[in-house]
């Protein structure tokens, strides 16, 4: 990992998320990019154009000007937080932080095209309403990006134990490949799990797990292996909470996004379930 993109938006989420990104910078030798974007669409509020018929144009505009100022003073804050985060690792001159406006998964794509590694909070500035869901923008980004990206959670915690959710699929054997590649992860204690959700599925599943191991013994990473049993979602997120993990590797949205509208998406409902980061490959 050479380059890091994080995104940020001040919350909460997101200061973890930084903390994320200097500890791996610290680990890998990385630059650091953080990104914020103010989301035009505050600015296109359609009681706004309301307002401005009853009022004439030029109240309407008066309005913007000082949401876009708000908006401008808010940037300046969350770039010397962010900044200061970074700083206080000495990772100052290899951080750079940059400000556009528009929507996060349009503006992101330039940076994306240079970064290694993409880092974002589960959620946002929203955290306080609908507590159950995910950021508005983080699914998004997940299926726009190809690019593997760090899903953090609400308190940072150093990365100790590692597993892997490998079920042979290309994003999952691309997961693999990535932590062959990077010599952070020989350091780690890695687990690399696979589930059968019948009986029937068992032996399929130990074949993978051979298979996922080789991979990794040809580099030099040596994992344990364990086959578990039940649905996938709540046997890989039992796993994580019973075996003390401290980050989930998985592939991400690999089924179309009408079998996930029919029976749901196992990349949502981990993100969901698992209370540590999620290191997400599409």
């Amino acid at each position: 990992m050479k380059r890091l993109l994080v995104c940020t938006d001040g919350s909460n989420y997101s200061t973890e998320a930084c903390k994320y990104a200097a500890w791996l910078a610290m680990e890998t030798g990385a630059s650091i990019d953080a990104l914020y974007v103010t989301d035009i669409r505050q600015f296109q509020v359609p009681a706004f154009a309301d307002l401005s018929g009853s009022l004439g144009v030029q109240p309407y505009d008066g309005l913007i000007d000082q949401l876009r100022q708000v908006e401008k003073l808010k940037a300046d804050y969350i770039k010397a937080d962010t900044l200061k985060i970074f700083e206080e690792k000495d990772l100052g001159s290899r951080a750079t932080f940059h400000y556009e406006t528009g929507l996060l998964v349009d503006e992101i794509d330039a940076l994306a095209k240079n970064a290694d590694l993409i880092l974002m909070g589960k959620r946002g500035e929203n955290v306080n309403f609908a507590t159950e869901h995910l950021g508005s923008m983080l699914e998004r980004v997940l299926r726009s990006v190809s690019k593997p990206c760090l899903v953090t959670s609400r308190k940072f915690k150093s990365i100790d134990r590692v597993a892997v959710a490998y079920d042979g699929a290309k994003s999952s054997t691309k997961a693999l490949e990535f932590i062959a590649q990077n010599e952070l992860f020989k350091a780690l204690d890695l687990h690399i799990i696979s589930v059968a959700e019948s009986q029937g599925e068992e032996d399929e599943a130990a074949s993978r797990l051979k298979e996922a191991e080789k991979r990794l013994n040809a580099n030099g990473v040596y994992p344990a292996c364990q086959v578990l049993t039940g649905e996938v979602e709540t046997a890989v997120s039992d796993y994580v909470t019973h075996s003390k993990i401290d980050l989930l590797v998985a592939g991400a949205y690999g089924h179309s996004r009408i079998r996930e509208l029919l029976i749901g998406s196992t990349t949502t409902d981990l993100l969901r379930r698992c209370h540590v980061p999620v290191l997400c490959f599409r």
